[in-house]
């Protein structure tokens, strides 16, 4: 009996170590992707910035003739409205 009570705190003692052994490895590795992850997530915001600013532009350029009937009607309505705002007279400034 008493061996076989010897076995089973040595299979309960090693699967406490390997336990162990695996919870130490789980929080490494997830340490270890967590820095990766944030500096893959770094760089990928760097150069998708680096992305948008060439891309934009061409967008931009590309998106004029749909929108230039929008920007025309806005800039005519800007000049009506600026037209017809009353300007301050021009008296002198009391010091």
């Amino acid at each position: 009996m008493i061996e076989l009570m010897l076995i089973g705190v040595v299979v309960a003692g090693l699967w406490v170590v390997g336990s162990v052994v695996g919870l130490i490895l789980k929080v490494a590795f997830g340490l270890v992707h967590g820095v990766f992850s944030l500096l893959a997530g770094a760089i990928g915001l760097f150069i998708g910035g680096l992305v948008m600013l060439l891309v934009l532009p061409i967008i931009a350029l590309s998106l004029l003739p749909v929108l230039l009937p929008a920007l025309l009607l806005f800039g005519l309505i800007w000049l009506i409205v600026h037209a017809a705002r009353r300007h301050p007279s021009a008296t002198p400034a009391a010091h």
